[in-house]
């Protein structure tokens, strides 16, 4: 083989090698998480039903986007069944942040359509505190297709406008989060980093119980939202 043809046939291996690696990154960005198995409980949580979970604050409202662009308040999505509302941002790549609190709606949303007594009591929200990159169209991909369906437990990716609306809502339910920002390319790129949480919300609008990632787990979740329902000497089973 001549030196020109391997250096010819050099640039076009690295030519696809280039090219696989863009297309990896394209499919990372808004793509939902990977599933994967999550860790046993190292603890046995009570019985639904023998304790009680506490009204700990009304769920803030405000104006959040659907996935169609569509402004709604965010009221909307947490009255008249039980809510569990996780913040994220789809670029969040720690596997104990958000694809965390994904894997674990994952899970539970199996496990609820499993039982029929649980169908349509139930519903999902996703929101993003990171609108200027989580537009409506990044949720929809990172949605996939696990948005709202008709089979018994809707699941809602949610953004906002801008920071301006989404930053009363992080203030009100608690949920912490820090900006920070590096210099790239000759411009200032805005850095996330923030404490997981999940909302467990009741049919008022009242959130019961906050979930960090120690307890933010399919069997402790079931436990409290089978809890909530027998309050209301509802069938769980």
């Amino acid at each position: 083989m001549s030196m020109r043809t391997m250096k010819g046939t050099f640039a076009l291996v690295l030519l696809y090698v280039a090219s696989l690696c863009l297309a990896l990154l394209a499919a990372t960005v808004g793509a939902h998480p990977a599933h994967e198995s999550l860790p046993q409980l190292d603890f046995q949580p009570p019985a639904p039903g023998s304790y009680k979970l506490h009204r700990i604050m009304a769920a803030p409202d405000g104006q959040v986007l659907n996935v169609d662009g569509k402004a709604q308040p965010l009221s909307q999505f947490t009255g008249d069944k039980i809510t569990l509302l996780g913040f994220i941002y789809t670029t969040c790549a720690d596997p104990e942040g958000c694809p965390r609190a994904y894997r674990v709606f994952d899970d539970l949303k199996k496990q609820m359509l499993a039982i029929p007594a649980l169908n349509g009591k139930v519903r999902f929200v996703t929101l993003s505190f990171d609108p200027e990159r989580d537009t409506p169209q990044v949720m929809a991909h990172y949605g996939s297709g696990r948005l709202k369906n008709a089979k018994g437990l809707d699941w809602y990716f949610l953004t906002t406008r801008s920071a301006a609306e989404v930053l009363p809502l992080i203030d009100g339910f608690g949920q912490d989060v820090r900006y920070s920002f590096s210099k790239a390319n000759g411009k200032l790129n805005p850095e996330l980093s923030h404490v997981l949480k999940v909302f467990l919300i009741d049919r008022e609008h009242n959130i019961r119980e906050i979930y960090t990632s120690t307890f933010l787990h399919p069997q402790t979740v079931m436990a409290d939202v089978k809890t909530l329902l027998m309050e209301l000497n509802e069938k769980v089973d």
